[in-house]
């Protein structure tokens, strides 16, 4: 993997390291919205650090902005959190799946061996 590569995922990671981030991307999850919107819904940080979140995860691509006239659209990219998931969760849960199935199907082989008996 490039060195450039493993920069993005470095920021992919810190963008979603932080549990306000990871809350501000669950309300885009659910359709874009407005940075005065996003704002309102996280009353008890102050609006500069709502743009400063939203500004972290844009620069890890996970949100892109539009502006439309006096307002300024956010929109979920879900791409990037898709090639982390490809990367690194399937690569690694799919061997222990793999494990947790054979162990589940050992103990009902052993008792139907034991049946037969």
């Amino acid at each position: 993997m490039s060195s450039d590569a493993e920069f993005e995922q470095d920021r992919i990671f810190k963008a979603l390291s932080h549990r306000r981030r990871r809350e501000l991307l669950d309300r885009l999850r659910d359709g874009p919205q407005t940075t005065g919107a996003l704002c309102a819904a996280f009353a008890d940080m102050d609006r500069c650090t709502v743009m400063l979140h939203l500004r972290v995860l844009a620069d890890a691509g996970l949100v892109v902005s539009r502006r439309q006239g006096r307002e300024r659209w956010n929109y979920l990219n879900a791409l990037p959190i898709r090639h982390i998931h490809d990367r690194w969760i399937s690569e690694y849960a799919s061997p222990a799946v793999e494990l947790l199935v054979r162990l589940d199907a050992a103990p009902g082989d052993a008792r139907a061996a034991a049946g037969r008996a």
